[in-house]
């Protein structure tokens, strides 16, 4: 045996035995697994990445280097790899394995991938894959407990942690062999059901079924009939392989391939919904129907009537898969944009997404007078629709069955990003006090710390309507929901005692840090109010010290 060889194996030795020696010292393996009944071991894999003097034993594959250039110019050949390295690092994984194997450090399945710089480039080798198939069975069964109780009987939201092992294990082929994609849908659906209640935990578990469902596709699914070249600089790219002609047998799966689409168009950021996309149209090339029809019409799940209407004045397409509503105005009149008012509200009324965006045909370019907001489709929409008197009672209703906390505009993002119902809102706000109800719904589901749009929207109300009786208690709301980078200008207002004691109205019984809060846009820091209560006299004096004092509990 070459000394390289002798080298090189005694490295990789090495960064095996500290990865198990390492691992070992753990003192949490068995607690973790107690977490939950869908973990019957920690480690389930071990990759080595051989390269001469910088040799790695990792759970995961980072790749980082893998385009880089070998630093050593004595390398080995695949051949003495396969034939003199590779059984004995076998080996050695197996002599390691075998006490630990029934023990919470180990999953039910233990697969050892190696990566080698050899002179003919980078060799990939699985040096082992262990199943430990009691472990399996337990796991099995903890699985289809978990599902009875938890899910299908269940009417509690479920934890994050349980649906990120039961979303892999349902897709993992070594437990499922030949899953039923319908059910494994319907399993899914039920999550999201079941915490529909919580926004911020639905959207975690939403998470966790994309990335299963993706890592599927690209690992197990669409290998069967593609060259899949990933890479750390552009997005993963698909090549059909010569000859494939996949069966219908082949092809059972791939409702769960346009499931995993319409996951990633409906609730992923932007950048990723190119990858949602790829998988559409990998879908209808490879023959399916399906994948057909909802690159046109969407995904089926509303009449035809509901997403298409076409007369003399106007019309409307919708497509639920890419969240789209195309609007092309054929005769500016206003029952033009009551009909399409009608079309967009029974879709949201009905199920469709209102992370939604419009696309507009129109001659007319109306937008709110309002600092801030997105030049958008949606938005000139709306804004031309608002030129309608006679519509204000349907705008209302639109903006009622369009809010929704922690959902957005499809075409908004960063600073203009906003909430579904935001331009309707804002503009019925402005035109008349009838819709005031309409704004304090409105403010009561922003999400602040997710959009900005309410600050300038404050500051013109608080320039159209000023401070009286019937607008206080929406200015109020509104301040609730601004950032602390909002400015509303109505400290000269509140020079007269009367309004001064409007607002102040408006502050009882709320925390401290939230009165606080609510003065900044009006006054700024609290030492320059206190500076205006001591020069200031009578009623005015006191109730600046009384806004002063509820905000000091912020700081008690």
């Amino acid at each position: 045996m070459s000394t390289l060889v002798e080298q090189a194996t005694q490295e990789m030795t090495a960064a095996i035995h500290a990865w198990f020696d390492e691992r070992l010292q753990r003192t949490d393996l068995e607690q973790a697994v107690k977490r939950t009944t869908l973990q019957v071991g920690i480690f389930n894999e071990l990759l080595l990445d051989y390269k001469p003097g910088r040799t790695t034993a990792d759970e995961f594959d980072l790749g980082l280097d893998d385009d880089a250039r070998p630093r050593t110019p004595l390398r080995l050949d695949d051949a003495q790899v396969r034939e003199l390295i590779a059984p004995q690092l076998t080996a050695l994984v197996q002599t390691r394995l075998a006490p630990l194997v029934d023990t919470p450090m180990i999953d039910y399945r233990f697969t050892v991938r190696g990566k080698f710089q050899t002179a003919q480039g980078k060799l990939h080798l699985t040096l082992l894959e262990y199943v430990n198939d009691g472990k399996r069975l337990v796991l099995l069964e903890n699985i289809h407990a978990y599902v009875t109780q938890k899910l299908e009987r269940g009417t509690r939201p479920t934890k994050k942690l349980e649906t990120f092992f039961l979303t892999r294990h349902l897709l993992d082929p070594y437990l499922f062999p030949q899953p039923d994609i319908a059910w494994t849908i319907a399993q899914f659906e039920r999550i999201e059901q079941l915490n529909k209640s919580r926004p911020q935990a639905l959207a975690e578990h939403r998470g966790d079924i994309i990335q299963a469902v993706s890592a599927w596709a690209e690992k197990q699914f669409l290998p069967q009939f593609y060259d899949v070249q990933k890479s750390s600089y552009r997005g993963t790219e698909y090549a059909l392989k010569a000859g494939a002609a996949p069966d219908a047998q082949a092809l059972a799966p791939i409702d769960l391939l346009l499931y995993g689409a319409v996951m990633i168009l409906r609730h992923e950021p932007s950048y990723a919904k190119s990858t949602g996309l790829k998988f559409l149209e990998i879908a209808r090339e490879l023959g399916s129907e399906r994948a057909v029809r909802m690159l046109k019409e969407g995904s089926g799940t509303f009449p035809d009537a509901d997403i298409h209407v076409k007369n003399a004045l106007l019309e409307c397409r919708a497509n639920d898969v890419f969240a789209t509503i195309s609007i092309t105005i054929a005769r500016e009149e206003e029952e033009a944009y009551a009909q399409a008012l009608v079309f967009i509200t029974h879709l949201l009324n009905n199920g469709f997404p209102k992370n939604y965006q419009i696309k507009l045909k129109s001659r007319v370019k109306t937008y709110l007078p309002i600092k801030g907001l997105a030049k958008s489709d949606t938005h000139r929409f709306f804004a031309n629709a608002l030129a309608w008197p006679g519509l204000q009672a349907q705008l209302e209703a639109y903006a009622r069955a369009a809010i929704e906390q922690f959902e957005f505009y499809a075409d908004t993002e960063g600073e203009k990003n906003c909430m579904p119902g935001t331009y309707a809102t804002f503009g019925l706000g402005l035109l008349d006090s009838r819709h005031f109800p309409l704004v304090r719904h409105y403010m009561a589901n922003v999400d602040e710390e997710h959009q900005s749009v309410q600050d300038q929207f404050t500051a013109a109300f608080a320039e159209r309507h000023g401070v009286t009786t019937a607008s206080i208690p929406v200015l109020a709301a509104c301040l609730r929901a601004c950032t602390d980078n909002a400015k509303v200008k109505i400290q000269a207002e509140l020079e007269d005692p009367e309004k001064l004691e409007l607002f102040c109205q408006q502050l009882q019984g709320l925390e401290g840090y939230l009165v606080e809060h609510m003065l900044y846009p009006i006054w700024g820091k609290l030492e320059k109010l206190a500076a205006l209560a001591r020069k200031a006299e009578g009623r005015r004096r006191e109730l600046l010290l009384a806004l002063l004092e509820a905000a000091s509990k912020a700081h008690a």
